[in-house]
């Protein structure tokens, strides 16, 4: 035989069933939420309440560096969404074992790596979603960012910092026993988000809470995407000083960490 014939299993490398295991996890993912649309709503219900509330409940009595708390507030709150959506990941992830979908997945010859890249892949599809509404929302209460390249690369860094809290979210689902466990996370999500540059800029807060939340890797991801929408708010400290960086470098460090915990914690469970 000439050519490498494709339509036979044994004539398929390894590579290619890698890649096959992990689009039918996708697949499986979105027709999930396509058939449970109530889920994306209710994933961006929260989201979009704060912005509302933040907004225009609370808005006219913050006070930010630069004067504009609109400004300073949407890019906060986009880093809010994809920080959440860790939760929603795990709880996904801890559904799957607790019913057995993944003891099934782990009965079949599939890639180990390819059922966690593949619930990963999906929840990035996902928060694209939610980040595309979520902008939409701050456009129509009069946010204005500077386009271009700036807007492009602050929405991959958005992302960016998605795709390594995924694994975290997956880590995480395989850990906890039921999905109400799952849903008790938002009381670890909450204050990693409250104690960042989300709401309000470090310098506002006490010395040791502001260093806390200076090097919060999510306050680098909301400082680097003020700089970039064309509102920098800059402080003092050399990680505030150089927020693009530490954007993305965050991601990297956490993706390093979690990612192999994930995937061996998914080869550890019990059959």
């Amino acid at each position: 035989m000439s050519a490498l014939d494709l339509s036979t299993p044994s004539a398929r490398g390894g590579a290619y069933w890698l890649l096959a295991d992990c689009w039918n996890i996708v697949r499986r993912g979105l027709t999930h939420y396509q058939r449970q649309p109530v889920n994306i709503a209710w994933q961006l219900g929260f989201p979009i309440l704060s912005v509302l509330m933040y907004g225009y409940v609370f808005g006219s009595a913050m006070k930010v560096p630069g004067g504009n708390y609109k400004d300073f507030l949407m890019p906060g709150m986009f880093v809010m969404t994809m920080a959440f959506g860790f939760i929603n990941t795990a709880t996904v992830v801890v559904y799957d074992s607790t019913k057995g979908v993944i003891d099934r997945f782990r009965s079949m010859p599939m890639a180990s790596s390819a059922v966690v890249a593949g619930r990963g892949i999906t929840d990035l599809i996902i928060a694209c979603a939610e980040l595309t509404i979520m902008m939409l929302t701050a456009l129509a209460m009069g946010w204005r960012p500077d386009g271009g390249f700036g807007f492009l690369a602050a929405f991959g860094l958005l992302l960016w910092l998605r795709f390594a809290l995924i694994w975290i979210g997956v880590w995480l689902g395989l850990l906890v026993p039921n999905p109400e466990a799952a849903g008790g996370l938002f009381a670890v999500a909450f204050p990693l988000t409250m104690v960042s540059s989300v709401f309000v800029a470090p310098q506002q807060m006490p010395d040791w809470l502001g260093w806390l939340a200076v090097w919060n890797p999510i306050s680098s991801t909301a400082a680097a995407t003020r700089e970039l929408f064309g509102r920098p708010v800059t402080g003092d400290t050399w990680v505030e000083q150089h927020a693009l960086l530490m954007a993305g470098v965050w991601p990297v460090i956490l993706t390093a960490i979690f990612l192999p915990l994930a995937v061996r914690r998914f080869r550890k469970l019990s059959r």
